[in-house]
């Protein structure tokens, strides 16, 4: 008997976790942290619906905390299999969890000093050294390359463009492959490569964040142009919350390009992010990961001042001059960004711009849907400055992109489950996938638990 349960990443693009058992064998696709809505956050400390020393290994997608974040914390509950993921996974995740381990116990410090926790005391999910304990745990494979796995089923990972390193994952057991796409990359992203086509699969679980959705066609070296332009000439500045690994060099490279071209005023432009700083280098050594060669690399990232220095950060926060700041988390859920909002977001003259998909209940979804103040750190903060948010820039592929990856199939899966989207995202490109293909698909649940027959 073989079964596919869904433990996260159903009903919502946050906290993948998919679930294979056969008689012999169970096996985690993705690990992600719930985030958003408090009520999705609350996930996280609720049991995982599997003991996690009963699960054979965890396989992971890509390196996004949505799929990565809750390995320290599996670790914690006595995981110590292997975690199987390729190379370039591996160095993100050297880099993100422990970053995430810090900010979590970060938060409860501050949630005990400053009183604004109703748990007595406030606990991280996980540390640190939690996180350092499951980056032990990680063996790293190969693309396009078949793994053997302890009780003969075998893996394979093939480029899902999206950010370095991400993967759709293949599994081969008990005379069945089940096919998971991750979260699938652009067509024609100028950094990352296309998805790789797949041609077969017994059943198929594809993600759906844009499924109800088609990118804008504009450039978004246009737009960046005029909101840089307007911005700088009310004395503003420009704050981005930005993802740290894919978004934040993706900017890099288009704001490169605009200031070598003269098309932006000569503002500093910094990158206020140790964790987006390292993902920068690591995409400048990588070779054959992106479409850039390492030199192209450096030559984009070139163009901001990196702050890793709390007290610098600081002094950049307080300078009145315009400027241009990347600062992580690209949701606004954490990290150095808030203390940017906490100035920016007041000041009239300034502009915040989003780059990219906003989770509901995230402080970047309240403030595209027009909030005129927004929560941190206890405190309330009015939102007085320019909001906007550039869609083009997403790393996801859109739904016309979920469609013609799909297309290269050269005969339908026996099922296909829509996952990691929101529901009326997942619902539209489930109708899509059966009035244009003619497949057997179903937008997965919450829990639910599929048999493959």
């Amino acid at each position: 008997m073989t079964s596919l349960s869904f433990l996260g990443g159903a009903g919502t693009v946050t906290g993948s976790r998919f679930l294979v058992e056969t008689d012999q064998s169970k096996l985690l696709v993705d690990c992600g942290l719930f985030q958003g809505y408090k009520q999705l956050r609350l996930k996280n400390w609720q049991p995982l619906g599997v003991d996690p020393a009963e699960l054979d290994a965890v396989i992971l997608t890509h390196a996004h905390l949505d799929h990565s974040g809750y390995l320290p914390a599996l670790v914690k509950q006595g995981f110590s299999n292997p975690v199987l993921c390729t190379q370039l996974t591996r160095e993100l995740c050297e880099i993100l969890l422990p970053d995430a381990g810090r900010i979590q116990e970060a938060d409860a410090d501050r949630a005990n000093r400053d009183g604004f926790s109703r748990h007595d005391p406030a606990q991280p999910l996980f540390t640190e050294r939690d996180a350092h304990r499951a980056l032990r745990l990680f063996k790293t494979c190969s693309f396009d390359e078949q793994q053997d796995l302890a009780h003969g089923e075998t893996l394979r990972f093939l480029g899902a463009g999206h950010i370095l390193g991400a993967s759709i994952v293949q599994l081969e057991l008990a005379g069945r492959r089940i096919t998971f796409s991750g979260d699938l990359g652009r067509y024609n992203c100028p950094l990352m490569l296309a998805p790789a086509p797949v041609r077969s699969t017994d059943y198929l679980v594809v993600e759906s964040t844009y499924g109800n959705a088609v990118h804008p066609e504009g450039d978004p070296e246009d737009l960046l142009e005029d909101v840089i332009r307007r911005t700088v000439q009310r004395g503003g500045t420009v704050i981005v919350p930005t993802f740290a690994v894919g978004r934040a060099q993706s900017l890099l490279y288009h704001l490169s390009r605009l200031s070598k071209s003269g098309r932006i005023p000569p503002v500093p432009v910094y990158l206020d992010s140790p964790m987006a700083i390292d993902a920068s280098d690591l995409f400048c050594r990588q070779d054959g990961g992106s479409r850039l060669s390492g030199e192209e690399a450096r030559a984009a990232c070139s163009v901001a001042q990196y702050i890793r220095d709390g007290e610098l950060s600081e002094r950049t926060i307080a300078d009145p001059q315009s400027k241009i700041v990347l600062s992580a988390s690209g949701m606004a859920t954490g990290g150095r960004v808030l203390n940017y909002l906490k100035k920016y977001a007041p000041d009239p003259r300034a502009t915040i711009l989003f780059a990219g998909y906003q989770a509901g209940g995230t402080r970047g979804a309240h403030m595209l849907a027009g909030a005129d103040q927004i929560k941190i750190h206890g405190g309330w903060h009015k939102v007085r400055a320019e909001v906007l948010n550039l869609h083009m820039l997403s790393a996801h592929a859109d739904a016309s992109e979920i469609m013609r990856w799909l297309s290269g199939f050269e005969a339908p899966p026996r099922r296909t489950f829509i996952v990691h989207g929101e529901p009326d995202a997942s619902d539209a490109l489930r109708h899509r996938i059966q009035e244009e293909l003619g497949w057997d698909c179903e937008v997965a649940e919450h829990g639910q638990r599929a048999e493959l027959a």
